[in-house]
């Protein structure tokens, strides 16, 4: 059972919506109005907020993205906008996820697990402390020294340079998931996959915006290659201090490195 906020004006969507999640044996908070939501959500943070765009009282993306200074909970959006610049901008001001109306209430529960199942798979991580990972100097991308980013899986915080950034939910599955395969080029179809449990519409866009936002806050330092026709590659190494105590048991540092050129040279 998760605590989920339906944002929604509608009268009969909303009471539909918070039907079928009851159903779903969660605990919900509907709301019909921005009024009040932010003080709810300061005091006690859902699990998932479902946000129509188009309210009476303001705009669901500005509010999405005041909320993303102070709040990390998943936005799945709801909205009659079907154009991609709107999509796109969804997932600038920090959605994690798009529905366009009408939709099917099925498909929106659907939508709700997979969320819930990525916030769960993070919350059970096996605590390794932080791992580091360093970037050399490159003097072609105008980066005349080295960078450090740290990933926090215990206390879910992402630094870089020893500053924290503010990640979605989505932004964290796809960085750590690019650190975990360094130096492999991952698709975009299997980034959707694994890190977003579905496959959505406008499906290259939607992970190429996410990309696009998160090298806007690794401050445009080149953590991320493009690999046209294919998909993008973490440029990071593993720094020596953060080695996993379970890979410290099997291997040595230079056996890592010959084990991913093995499998680059596979690839």
């Amino acid at each position: 059972m998760a605590r989920v906020f339906v944002v929604e004006d509608n009268d009969g969507l909303r009471e539909t919506i918070v039907s079928y999640l009851r159903l779903e044996q969660h605990e919900v908070v509907a709301f019909s109005r921005l009024a009040g939501l932010e003080d709810a959500i300061r005091m006690q943070a859902p699990e998932v907020i479902i946000l129509d765009v188009m309210l009476p009282d303001g705009d669901g993306f500005l509010f999405a993205r005041r909320l993303r200074e102070f709040c990390r909970s998943p936005i799945i959006f709801l909205t009659a906008r079907t154009g991609e610049s709107d999509r796109i901008t969804g997932f600038e001001v920090g959605g994690d996820d798009y529905v366009v109306k009408p939709f099917s209430n099925k498909e929106l529960m659907l939508r709700v697990k997979a969320m819930l199942r990525r916030s769960q798979a993070d919350d059970t991580r096996p605590a390794e402390g932080g791992r580091r990972y360093r970037l050399a100097a490159t003097a072609e991308h105008g980066h005349d020294h080295e960078h450090e980013l740290e990933l926090d899986e215990q206390g879910h915080v992402c630094r870089h340079d020893g500053l924290e950034l503010s990640l979605t939910a989505a932004e964290w599955k796809i960085l750590s998931h690019l650190a975990d395969h360094p130096a492999i080029v991952v698709s975009r179809e299997r980034l959707l996959g694994v890190c977003l449990d579905y496959l959505a519409e406008g499906s290259e866009r939607t992970i190429d915006t996410h990309i696009k936002n998160i090298r806007l806050k690794l401050a445009k330092a080149p953590w991320i290659d493009t690999v046209r026709g294919f998909g993008y590659r973490f440029a990071g190494r593993e720094a020596p201090a953060a080695v996993r105590a379970s890979d410290a048991g099997r291997s040595t540092g230079g056996d890592r490195e010959a084990e991913r050129g093995r499998d680059r040279s596979s690839d």
